[in-house]
């Protein structure tokens, strides 16, 4: 067995883009267009990922946009996206600066939590040993729910 991609289905691709590319660094590996079916799927890799990715079709993040509108209930049992980061600080500083929220700030040096503009939980996980607390971050309270 292989694990291939998991599947977000997203309301507005643009806003999904900017999210999941400009702000926490994923690549466009691959796109499918459907015009009979109405929809797009875009397939994203961490920048770590990409070579092997193109390769292998794995691992990935497949986007899936319905080119007509729907509404998108997120379910509890689906928990989140993990991603290794090189700097949990920048990435969430990133983040913050793009206008996302920190749900679960980085207080530890080691873990946070954000939320995709469709509502997808991502934690973010310091690569290697947490980082020294820092502030702004510390005395961060937590902000909704991750």
């Amino acid at each position: 067995m292989k694990y291939l991609h998991t599947m977000v289905r997203v309301k507005d691709l643009p806003q999904s883009m900017h999210f999941y590319c400009d702000l926490l660094g994923l690549k466009e590996v691959r796109r499918y267009e459907s015009e009979k079916g109405r929809f797009s799927l875009i397939y994203l890799a961490a920048a770590q990922d990409v070579e092997t990715a193109q390769h292998t079709q794995a691992p990935m993040i497949e986007l899936t946009y319905n080119w007509d509108p729907e509404e998108y209930d997120g379910g509890r049992n689906f928990g989140h996206l993990a991603f290794l980061v090189d700097d949990i600080y920048a990435s969430c500083k990133t983040l913050q600066d793009g206008g996302v929220c920190i749900n679960r700030p980085p207080r530890d040096g080691h873990m946070a939590f954000v939320r995709s503009p469709d509502n997808i939980s991502i934690e973010l996980l310091q690569r290697g040993e947490a980082l020294a607390p820092q502030e702004p971050w510390l005395s961060m309270p937590n902000t909704g729910e991750w």
